[in-house]
């Protein structure tokens, strides 16, 4: 069986800064074909469905949905605030690589 993906507390921090739950959103996490090295990742904020994975800390929500859990097992789901910006990032240890900015990868 495969590990389900885990949320690290800054990307719970950073939802609460943003006020998801308040506005009645999750942070979805889901992947999609394309992207410049196969697959990639599509992050938005959106009602939770009721086939979804869902994961909760400090009183946010992150959802998966069902067809992405494969290909999400065992990976972190992180918020990185970095000199090229700020963003929710995905440690994958799925992936055999990534293009540069981390939003697609390859299997």
């Amino acid at each position: 069986m495969n590990l389900p993906p885990a949320v690290s507390p800054r990307a719970f921090a950073r939802l609460a800064e943003i006020g998801a739950a308040a506005q009645g959103k999750a942070l979805r996490v889901a992947v999609e074909g394309g992207g410049c090295s196969g697959f990639q990742y599509e992050i938005t904020l959106d009602e939770p469905r009721d086939d979804d994975l869902v994961l909760k800390g400090e009183g946010e929500t992150v959802v998966v949905d069902t067809v992405s859990l494969p290909f999400l097992a065992g990976a972190t789901i992180d918020f990185t605030d970095e000199l090229i910006g700020a963003r929710f990032a995905i440690d994958n240890p799925n992936a055999t690589s990534s293009c540069g900015c981390g939003t697609s990868f390859s299997l």
